[in-house]
C-alpha cells in the first residue's frame, strides 16, 4: 500500500521468498537465522530465504549466546511413503500396459538417480526428464528417451502421448513438461505422482498421490514390483521403446554433423561443445533457444552434468550460475553456453570470475538478435518483428537496418577474460571444438566466441507450447498460425491442478 510508511525497499523480496524476516533488533538475529535454516533444509518447504539486516542494526554490539555458536547438524527429512498410497500406486503400475516415468529435479535433489535406474531396469519402464531432471539417467541408458514435453524429444513425446499410466517422480509438471497439457493423450491416463510436496503430488487431479521422498519411494516401488510375481513391460512395448530411442539417437547424430557452412547452426555448435567436453563437465544454460535445444540434444553423461535453470527463461543467470557451479564442484569444468541476447543482459559477473580466480568456460553464441523469441514470433505469425540487432532506419524500423557493430569478444577482453574467437567459415565447427578444448586446458576463465545462423533450427521434438495467437490480423501468416493454434488447443487436457 503506497501510504504504508512501514514498507521498505527490501519488502520487494517478500513475494520471491519462501522465508522473509527483518532484524529490527540485534537479538532477533539468532531466532531468525535458525528459522531460515529450518526452511533451507526442509525438502518440501525449501526455497529462497531473505533476511533483511538494516545498516543501523548492523552497527550495534550485542552478546551472542554460546548455544547459538555451537556446531549444529541439520538432517534432511526423508518422508517414507504411506502403506495405502504405495499399495494403490503399485496396483496401478501393475495394471499398466504403456507406463512412462517423468523424472523431475526431485530425483536429483533426493540423490535418487541410482534408485531410478534400478527401478526402470527392473521394470523396463521408459523415462523422460524435465529440464530440472536432466541427469536423472545418463543419455545412453536403454530406458532413457531424453527430455519430455514442449522442448523434449520426439521419442519421449511419442511414448508419452500413448501412456496409460504416468509416473511422475519429483516433478512439478511445469507447462513445458506437460507441453501445455497436451503431452499425455491417452483418454484414460492415470497419474501416479511421487513428490515430497503434497502440492505437486496432487497435480493433474491425481487420485494416486504418494507424498514421500523420491529415493525412499523408488526403493519401495522397486521392492513391491519385483516381488512375486514381478512386473515388467510387455515385450512389444519394450521393442517400441528401443526403436524410438534408436531413431532419436540417429536424429541427434545427424544434427551434430558439421554442415560446412560459414555460419553453423546451433545444433552443430552444441555437438561440437559436447564432443570437446568430458563426461563430468557441467553444462550451464538458462534462457533463449539454447535450453530447448540442449533438452533435446545434449547427451548427459553424469548425474550432475546438466544445470539448466530454465523456468520461463532466466536471462543473465548463466555466467553467475557457472561461477556457482565451479565453486560447488571445483573438480569439474563448468561450461556456460549463452546467447548474445542473454549475455548483453548480464555479463559483468565475468569480472567476479577474474577477480576471484574462478575458472569457467563460456561459449558465447552470437546470432545478432533474439533467436528464441524470433523463432517463437515466427511460429505465431509475427514474422520475427523487433528481434534483430539493427540500426533504426528511415522508416522507423529495426527490421532492415545495418547490423549493430557490437563486439562482444572485445567486451569480454576488457574485463581481463581470455578470449578465443572462432572465425566464420567451413572449418568453424572444428575450430570450435579445438577452442573449447583449449579453454578447458587453461587454468583461468576463457570465453569462446562463435557466430551462428539463427535460421538453422534444431530438429523438432513434436512438443507444443501454448502461446496464444491474435484472433484478428491482416497478416496471412498470423491467420494461419491462429488456425493451427485452435487445432492444438483442442488437444489440451482439462486443468485439474
Amino acid at each position: 500500500m503506497p501510504h504504508d510508511t512501514s514498507i521498505q525497499v527490501t519488502d520487494a523480496f517478500r513475494p520471491l521468498s519462501r522465508f522473509f524476516d527483518r532484524v529490527e533488533r540485534p537479538e532477533q538475529l539468532f531466532s531468525i537465522a535458525l528459522a531460515a535454516m529450518r526452511v533451507l533444509t526442509d525438502p518440501a518447504e525449501t526455497g529462497a530465504v531473505t533476511i533483511a539486516l538494516p545498516e543501523d542494526v548492523q552497527a550495534e554490539a550485542l552478546d551472542v549466546p554460546v548455544a547459538f555458536l555451537q556446531p549444529r547438524e541439520w538432517h534432511l527429512r526423508r518422508p517414507l511413503p504411506e502403506h495405502g498410497p504405495l499399495v494403490r500406486a503399485v496396483e496401478a503400475i501393475r495394471a499398466a500396459e504403456r507406463p512412462v516415468v517423468v523424472a523431475g529435479g526431485g530425483v536429483l535433489y533426493s540423490d535418487a538417480a541410482a534408485e531410478l535406474a534400478a527401478f526402470v531396469e527392473a521394470t523396463g519402464i521408459p523415462v523422460g526428464t524435465s529440464q530440472a531432471g536432466g541427469g536423472a539417467l545418463v543419455w545412453d541408458h536403454p530406458q532413457y528417451l531424453g527430455g519430455i514435453g514442449a522442448t523434449g524429444t520426439a521419442a519421449a513425446n511419442a511414448i508419452a502421448a500413448q501412456a496409460d499410466v504416468v509416473i511422475g517422480i519429483g516433478t512439478r509438471y511445469s507447462d513445458f513438461t506437460t507441453a501445455s497439457r497436451t503431452a499425455f493423450q491417452h483418454p484414460d491416463v492415470t497419474f501416479v505422482n511421487v513428490n515430497v510436496a503434497a502440492f505437486d503430488a496432487y497435480k493433474h487431479g491425481s487420485q494416486l498421490p504418494v507424498v514421500a521422498d523420491a529415493r525412499e519411494a523408488l526403493v519401495a516401488l522397486t521392492a513391491a514390483l519385483t516381488s512375486d510375481p514381478s512386473y515388467a513391460v510387455d515385450p512389444g512395448y519394450a521393442a517400441e521403446i528401443a526403436q524410438r530411442k534408436q531413431e532419436w539417437d540417429a536424429v541427434v547424430d545427424a544434427a551434430f554433423a558439421p554442415s560446412g557452412l560459414a555460419l553453423p547452426g546451433q545444433a552443430e555448435i552444441i555437438g561440437a561443445v559436447q564432443e570437446a567436453s568430458d563426461p563430468r563437465d557441467v553444462v550451464i544454460q538458462a534462457a533463449g533457444s539454447l535450453p530447448g535445444d540442449l533438452h533435446k540434444l545434449w547427451r548427459v553423461r553424469d548425474e550432475l552434468g546438466y544445470h539448466v535453470e530454465y523456468a520461463f527463461s532466466c536471462m543473465g543467470y548463466e555466467i553467475a550460475g557457472g561461477i556457482g557451479v565451479r565453486r560447488g564442484a571445483p573438480d569439474r569444468d563448468a561450461i556456460v553456453m549463452v546467447g548474445d541476447g542473454s549475455y548483453l543482459m548480464l555479463h559483468t559477473e565475468l569480472v567476479t570470475a577474474v577477480a576471484e580466480g574462478i575458472k569457467i568456460v563460456v561459449v558465447l553464441v552470437q546470432n545478432h538478435g533474439y533467436a528464441s523469441i524470433g523463432h517463437l514470433s515466427e511460429t505465431v505469425g509475427s514474422e520475427r518483428y523487433g528481434t534483430r540487432y539493427r540500426y533504426l532506419d528511415e522508416t522507423q524500423s529495426f527490421e532492415n537496418g545495418d547490423p549493430l557493430p557490437v563486439d562482444l569478444a572485445a567486451n569480454a577482453r576488457s574485463y581481463g577474460v581470455d578470449v578465443i574467437e572462432v572465425q566464420p567459415g567451413p572449418d568453424a565447427i572444428a575450430d570450435l571444438r579445438a577452442a573449447v578444448r583449449q579453454a578447458k586446458a587453461n587454468d583461468h576463465t576463457t570465453l569462446v566466441h562463435v557466430n551462428s545462423d539463427p535460421l538453422l533450427y534444431a530438429p523438432e521434438g513434436d512438443g507444443w507450447w501454448d502461446v496464444p495467437v491474435a484472433q484478428t490480423s491482416t497478416l496471412p501468416s498470423t491467420q494461419q498460425a491462429r488456425t493451427d493454434y485452435e487445432q492444438q488447443v483442442a488437444h489440451q487436457r482439462p486443468l485439474l491442478g
